[in-house]
């Protein structure tokens, strides 16, 4: 029986908060920092083992998560902003409760975990990572909701990334194509029963099927790590090559 190599220790001892950790991108990306080296807070609103529960909508519990992650870790090297939603429903099927839950999650947490977090960052030299999508710089039928919450996260790292840089942060962003995770699953029963599939091909990848989420995890620990000390305001797509 063959052992899998050692995985490089690129972060002994540094800093690590993951929101979305219970399960899919964010679970997978939480244990390779550990794997590591990182110390890690872990958090989500779903119940997991070794996840601090928290509901990233409410500005309270957002902030109590904060102040216990600093108290817990002592400051911060890296923020993995990896929670998010996504339902699919056609224009008729909009409500301002869907669109509001969408941007609060998909946008506005990460953009105020980020605030919350700067002064630690600043003063480690860290970074953040967020996972958007490639649904923010493709317009995708039945997904209006997502595709506007995850261009406005987007866009709000890229602006971050600029006031973050003359402190020494970086900032960086993973758009990635379909993954296997629950999440699409469910996102699906969204759609119509009259689907126009011919619109929804138009974002299929060359390289078929949906990715494991390890393929983007591995992304997001480039981007955290110091082989990535130049870059930021990046959007990294791992997509699968969606061309069209």
């Amino acid at each position: 029986m063959t052992t899998a190599p050692a995985r490089a220790q690129r972060f002994t001892d540094r800093r690590v908060v993951v929101t979305g950790a219970a399960g899919g991108v964010g679970q997978v990306v939480a244990g390779l920092f550990r794997e590591e080296g990182a110390r890690v807070v872990a958090t989500d609103v779903a119940p997991a083992d070794g996840v601090v529960p928290c509901d990233l909508r409410d500005d309270s519990a957002r902030d109590g998560f904060v102040a216990d992650a600093l108290a817990e870790l002592g400051g911060l090297d890296v923020l993995c902003n990896v929670a998010g939603i996504q339902q699919f429903a056609e224009i008729g099927k909009l409500t301002p409760d869907g669109l509001r839950r969408h941007f609060d999650i998909n946008a506005l947490a990460p953009l105020m975990l980020t605030q919350a977090f700067a002064e630690a960052l600043v003063a480690s030299k860290g970074n953040v990572v967020s996972v958007t999508s490639i649904s923010a710089v493709m317009g995708q039928p039945y997904n209006a909701q997502y595709c506007a919450s995850k261009a406005a996260l987007l866009l709000g790292m890229r602006s971050l990334a600029v006031e973050l840089g003359t402190r020494g942060v970086r900032v960086n962003c993973v758009s990635p194509g379909g993954i296997a995770t629950p999440m699409i699953e469910a996102a699906a029963a969204g759609l119509p029963a009259d689907a126009n599939w011919d619109l929804v091909a138009k974002s299929t990848s060359v390289i078929p099927g949906f990715m494991p989420p390890v393929d983007v995890a591995e992304s997001l620990m480039f981007l955290a790590s110091d082989a990535a000390a130049s870059i930021t305001g990046a959007n990294l797509v791992v997509d699968r090559g969606v061309v069209w």
